[in-house]
């Protein structure tokens, strides 16, 4: 592993944070996630409501950010605040986004967008949503409509996030047998309640389903792709998929193998055909002859259950690489745990085995961590903790913790560190001789 006092990574690598709007903005009443949260029955342990006031306090969250030293920041544009009725686009909530790009550029921070993080309009979900016959030309349009008013001072355009993670969750088993009648039965009550045929969310779908949303969702990606670069054809354009590092002890090379084919290695296929792919890692899972191994008692354990692996992202970035063959933006990568130590100790080493990819030949364009703040988690509500800042649930106000301060270190080291090693770099190449 390299040493994190003196590991380089590559002069304009990009050091971020990630965010998403349903998560943080706070009211976001015209999306499918929202319907749900107050469907009944519903599998959302508790509705979002106004999440961390993002929508209010962007301007906030951007100085956090640009205190931590960092030159990115990644955040999504939520299609239901630009698109709340078919057609029907938001100058509001465009020139918002707008805003929060150019707030992004004054801080010194390139911004990273995401066109699509889980939630979508309940329009669309009432419609069918991506299972639907004009799904990849509704969003190609949105997509458009966004791209069109600030494409050109973006760095790099994420279409959608995590399509892969229903696969994830049934294929790793992390959800138990009931959680699937559980969905299906909130679906089935969304359908009665709305009149619709079938109402499905952006990422809330039925494991008899996969088959035909992942087909969807491949079209849909290939459809946002060229929307977006019709606006900006040299706008790096990729996807962001959910990668668990999946390792084999002895004799466990099967059920790895197994495991990637069936959650990863079409989207990976897929992105072959994009200019980056985004990788989101949390967790290594270790494979033995009869199975997924737990961990060792005793073991440090995230809030996921698995062993806390800091090696974890340099495998998971490896994979990725050697299956898409193109550039790899870590789009995610943190930590769920209540115990902020445990944290800030994986900050380093992980970083570290990054570095370690870099200086074997994986293009790593950036890392941004997940998350700036304590947010809404889905269907664990606000019970999951993966910010850097805490937030009072009641004021609202943002407290950073020791992790906060671990992460600006490292990344302040490493620029120092790649600014440092740019001028020799650039001499070494003015002295090498060219040969004939």
């Amino acid at each position: 592993m390299s040493n994190p006092t003196t590991a380089r990574l590559p002069e304009g690598f990009l050091w971020g944070v990630a965010m998403a709007g349903h998560q943080n903005e706070g009211d976001s009443t015209a999306s499918d996630i929202w319907f749900l949260e107050h469907t009944e029955p519903t599998i959302f342990r508790e509705p979002s409501g106004p999440a961390c006031r993002t929508w209010e306090l962007w301007e906030r969250d951007l100085d956090l950010a640009a205190g931590l030293g960092l030159t990115a920041f990644r955040f999504s544009v939520e299609w239901a605040r630009v698109e709340p009725a078919p057609g029907e686009f938001s100058a509001e909530a465009l020139d918002h986004y707008e805003a929060v790009v150019d707030g992004c550029l004054e801080r010194g921070m390139a911004p990273i967008v995401t066109f699509s993080h889980f939630a979508a309009p309940h329009w669309f979900a009432v419609h069918g949503s991506w299972a639907s016959e004009d799904a990849p030309e509704l969003f190609a349009r949105y997509c458009g409509v966004v791209a069109e008013r600030f494409a050109d001072r973006i760095a790099l355009a994420v279409t959608l996030n995590e399509p892969n993670l229903v696969q994830m969750l049934i294929s790793g088993n992390v959800l138990p047998p009931e959680a699937e009648e559980a969905k299906r039965a909130m679906l089935d009550a969304a359908s009665r309640a709305t009149g619709a045929e079938r109402y499905r969310c952006a990422n809330v779908f039925l494991e008899e389903e996969l088959p035909e949303f992942q087909a969807a969702l491949t079209e849909v990606h290939r459809a946002a792709r060229a929307a977006i670069k019709a606006h900006r054809a040299d706008l790096p354009v990729g996807l962001s998929i959910a990668v668990t590092d999946e390792y084999a002890l002895p004799g466990g090379e099967a059920g790895r193998d197994r495991k990637r084919a069936e959650v990863y290695d079409h989207w990976l296929r897929l992105a072959r055909e994009d200019d980056f792919v985004g990788v989101q890692n949390y967790e290594r899972i270790a494979h033995g002859p009869d199975g997924p191994v737990p961990p060792e008692p005793g073991a440090a354990v995230n809030g996921m259950g698995t062993a806390v692996e800091p090696d974890s992202l340099a495998g998971a970035v490896a994979y990725a690489h050697r299956v898409a063959g193109v550039p790899v933006l870590v789009s995610e990568h943190g930590m769920s745990t209540e115990d902020d130590d445990l944290r800030a100790d994986f900050i380093e080493p992980s970083l570290a085995g990054l570095a370690g990819e870099v200086e074997r030949g994986v293009p790593v364009l950036g890392y941004c961590h997940w998350t700036l703040l304590d947010n809404y988690e889905w269907v664990a509500g606000y019970h999951s903790k993966l910010g850097l800042h805490s937030v009072d649930r009641q004021t609202f106000e943002r407290r950073p913790k020791r992790s906060a301060g671990v992460y600006r270190d490292a990344v302040l080291r490493y620029r120092e560190a790649s600014a440092d090693a740019a001028p020799r770099q650039q001499e070494a190449e003015r002295t090498v001789p060219v040969v004939r």
